[in-house]
């Protein structure tokens, strides 16, 4: 019998957060992911979905940073795991030569006068720790490779239990990087794929760092992955505009993420 494994969206939205109205099927809150695989929590960034997660956790939550950029990270000052005393969540943050300087990069944007307080100053005493090439986490397997992006962003790959989930956002093609990220993604359960823009917008786009659904689907089909989940959407595309490109799309395994759902693997 297998083991749980399960991811359930708490933000989508990419660049900023989007609350409207008009945005209440996909969601408005940025990046954030939430991996459950037996006792272990994982979150695939802090964007402002993280704000919507639980406190308490069997086992001290992990949070893996893609990259940097504001959206991915806003959430995390007011990330309720990070405030629980004796529950020492580990934050890791890619590009960083060391434990040290990644919690220097942190304390640039979570320190006065942008925000009150150290991450190291809350309750719970993050550990903040420079990312790995390759780590786990208890039964988890996590793999990282560099992706396409403004700044540098980081593709992961979590393995459990013989399941597979890869998260590559803020992710724009270019040939020797689709490549590689193509044999990163092989037999993948359950792929994550920024489609910030349409076909149509992508050409004033292009050098923006983000992708289209049918980049997505192409990576899917050639890597083989089984499911693929769109994501990053733009904080301009309402649900009509959303639901008419998955409309469009019509194939089974391929949706644009919606806050607040949950897949099991």
């Amino acid at each position: 019998m297998k083991k749980d494994f399960q991811l359930t969206v708490l933000g989508a939205r990419g660049s900023m957060a989007a609350c409207r109205e008009e945005c209440g099927v996909f969601g408005g809150d940025t990046s954030c992911y939430m991996v459950r695989a037996g006792d272990e929590t994982i979150f695939l960034d802090g964007g402002s979905g993280i704000t919507s997660a639980p406190a308490r956790y069997p086992k001290p939550p992990v949070i893996l940073l893609s990259h940097l950029h504001l959206d991915h990270i806003m959430g995390l000052g007011m990330f309720t795991g990070f405030f629980v005393p004796g529950q020492q969540a580990r934050l890791y943050v890619p590009f960083c030569e060391d434990d040290e300087s990644a919690a220097n990069m942190m304390a640039r944007v979570f320190a006065p006068p942008f925000w009150p307080l150290k991450l190291s100053d809350l309750e719970g005493k993050p550990e903040i720790l420079a990312m790995p090439e390759r780590f786990s986490v208890g039964d988890i397997q996590i793999e990282t490779m560099e992706g396409n992006h403004p700044d540098r962003t980081m593709v992961l790959r979590l393995t459990f239990d013989g399941r597979s989930i890869v998260y590559a956002t803020d992710y724009e093609v270019d040939e020797p990087s689709f490549a590689r990220v193509v044999d990163f993604a092989a037999e993948a359960d359950l792929l994550l794929y920024d489609a910030q823009f349409s076909e149509e917008e992508y050409p004033s786009k292009r050098g923006f760092g983000h992708s289209t659904a049918i980049k997505g689907i192409e990576l899917m089909h050639r890597s083989g992955a089984d499911r693929l989940l769109l994501i990053h959407h733009a904080p301009a595309s309402p649900d009509r505009t959303l639901l008419k490109r998955e409309k469009m799309l019509n194939r089974r395994n391929v949706s644009y993420a919606r806050e607040g759902e949950t897949i099991i693997l």
